[in-house]
Parts: C-alpha cells; sequence; structure tokens
C-alpha cells in the first residue's frame, strides 16, 4: 500500500450554516457535490477536492479530548489571505516551520477547530 494525500477531514458541527459560510468566506472554499445522506452536511470543496466533510449535529459534543489537534491545508495567495482575515477581524498567528521553507497561518473556524494554511516562504 502507497499513502498519497489527505483526502478529506470530517468536522461535526451544530452550527452548520455559520460553518460553511466562514469555510467559504475565510478560506474560499465552495460548498458542492454531496451523496444524498440521510443527515445534514457539506461538502466543502477546495478547487476539485471536497476536502472537509462537515456533518450537522443537533448538539456540539462535549466532554471528549479530541485526538486530532489540527488539520492543514497548502496554499498560495498568503497576502491576500492575510488581507481577508484582517479585514474580517479574524485573529490568527503566523509561523515559520524551522528547517523547512513553509509559514504556516493559524486560524480557527466557529466551533474552534485548528486549521493552518501552509505558504512557501518565497510568498511570505
Amino acid at each position: 500500500m502507497q499513502l498519497n494525500r489527505l483526502d478529506h477531514v470530517n468536522v461535526k458541527t451544530a452550527n452548520l450554516d455559520q460553518m460553511i459560510k466562514w469555510y467559504e468566506d475565510v478560506l474560499g472554499m465552495k460548498s458542492g457535490a454531496r451523496p444524498p445522506f440521510p443527515f445534514p452536511g457539506a461538502w466543502m470543496y477546495a478547487g476539485d477536492y471536497p476536502v472537509v466533510h462537515l456533518v450537522g449535529v443537533d448538539s456540539q459534543p462535549a466532554g471528549q479530548d479530541p485526538t486530532l489537534e489540527h488539520f492543514a491545508l497548502s496554499a498560495t495567495g498568503y497576502a491576500s489571505f492575510l488581507e481577508n482575515l484582517d479585514r474580517r477581524n479574524i485573529d490568527y498567528r503566523v509561523g515559520k516551520v524551522p528547517g523547512i521553507d513553509v509559514t504556516q497561518v493559524n486560524v480557527f473556524d466557529v466551533d474552534g477547530n485548528h486549521i493552518h494554511i501552509d505558504f512557501q516562504n518565497h510568498e511570505t
């Protein structure tokens, strides 16, 4: 077996509409085609790939420590991404990864999930 890449992340949320809007407005993803599952949700696309699967639930899962600390997406357009975050008053933290050519912009979605967007240092 050869693993190729991360296919998608599945995120449960009691704030489905707000989460869809956040992923569209902040990360520039688009809600797109999704199988007709018998539960609410949305597949958020980065280009041609549905990389974030949102699943609507009645209430936020609580009292459990997640084992997934964050997920990451690679991107281009560093300056315009920071401008968008600033315009929306979204807190973020920028960090350079030691020893490799990557700068991470760390953000949190509506439900507090940690996401970092990775840019090649030549953009930053």
